[in-house]
């Protein structure tokens, strides 16, 4: 076997194992109550966001991919306009905190990030609920729905930062993957 495709097996691997634990802790926040219907913390972004500098762009979407088809057969939503809004705010967010952290590089931290991700994330799902479900109305839940994506996003990434911080784990992994 090859350099090239023993990497490709270690980055699929990667992203089984990363998308499992995206299903897991979408099933952890599936026991908290919602302040606001189809409003989610985001606690199954933090493989996604751990792992922006781990995995290359296609192997990002397929982790995401792995994590909007879990959350939806998980709660049941597959065949339902909140699936159609995971996918799109968790798409736009990847999209929006894998350009930033290539843009900013060191300069800005997981939190911001994770915020950017976040405000991102909210603010498609709030225009998809403008223009196709509660139409103008919609524009009253905006400011509680995007305080509450601040709130979580600047948790969801100091969560992250920490791990990234003082996992040897993902030390190892940025090391194997930079050797490339």
């Amino acid at each position: 076997m090859d350099l090239h495709s023993d990497l490709h097996k270690q980055r699929i691997d990667l992203v089984a194992f990363l998308g499992a634990l995206c299903l897991f802790l979408s099933t952890v926040e599936y026991l908290f109550p919602k302040p606001i219907p189809f409003m989610r913390l985001g606690l199954a972004n933090l493989p996604i966001l751990v792992s922006l500098h781990l995995l290359p762009f296609p192997y990002l979407m397929l982790l995401t991919l792995v994590k909007v088809a879990g959350q939806g057969l998980i709660n049941g939503t597959l065949a339902s306009y909140v699936f159609i809004f995971s996918v799109a705010g968790s798409y736009s967010s990847v999209l929006v905190m894998y350009a930033v952290s290539r843009i900013s590089g060191r300069f800005l931290s997981l939190v911001g990030v994770s915020l950017v991700g976040s405000l991102t994330s909210n603010a498609v799902q709030v225009l998809l609920s403008i223009y196709f479900i509660f139409g103008k109305n919609a524009v009253m839940i905006a400011p509680l729905f995007l305080g509450i994506g601040t709130v979580s996003g600047l948790l969801i990434g100091l969560i992250a930062e920490g791990f990234v911080e003082r996992s040897r784990w993902h030390a190892k992994l940025r090391r194997l993957y930079a050797q490339e």
